[in-house]
């Protein structure tokens, strides 16, 4: 498999920043979690905050705009045992992850730093999501965060 996702561009015009950001982003959060030579991918679609706020509506029964969802396929048990097997014979999607890039724009804004670090930690965030992580308790939000930070800083992607 030549990439590690799938890019859909929904409503939004193609960009090759997205673009070099996520195949950056991507290739290192399969590096780190060990997910090369899997036969693994996800999807990323790329859109609007009227589309996510859709999507959001249709799939999660909120009717409110959000910056990125994540749609998982498998639970983590079972990326687990694919990581430690080692086999996968088939491609795969790991899930689907949406991002509304106006958002990352105005939340970038707000916290004070650049669109790519915005844009990665949505990237990296998503990614998570579909590898089992959550962070509705404190103690899983650790771990989460712990290990969103980790790609980013090995990245150079700082705050």
């Amino acid at each position: 498999m030549e990439k590690n996702y799938e890019l859909v561009y929904k409503d939004v015009e193609e960009n090759e920043e997205y673009e070099k950001i996520i195949n950056i982003v991507v290739d290192k959060c399969f590096e780190i979690e060990k997910l090369c030579d899997l036969n693994l991918y996800m999807s990323i679609t790329l859109t609007t905050p009227k589309e996510i706020r859709s999507i959001n509506n249709e799939f999660r029964k909120i009717d409110k705009e959000t910056d990125v969802l994540s749609f998982p396929m498998f639970e983590k048990y079972e990326i687990e045992e694919m990581i430690m097997s080692r086999k996968n014979e088939i491609p795969e999607a790991i899930g689907d992850i949406v991002i509304s890039v106006e958002r990352v724009q105005q939340q970038a804004d707000e916290y004070g730093h650049s669109f790519e670090r915005e844009f990665a930690y949505m990237i990296v965030h998503g990614f998570y999501h579909l590898m089992g992580y959550d962070h509705m308790e404190e103690q899983d939000k650790i771990v989460m965060r712990a290990k969103e930070e980790n790609i980013l800083n090995t990245l150079n992607i700082c705050r």
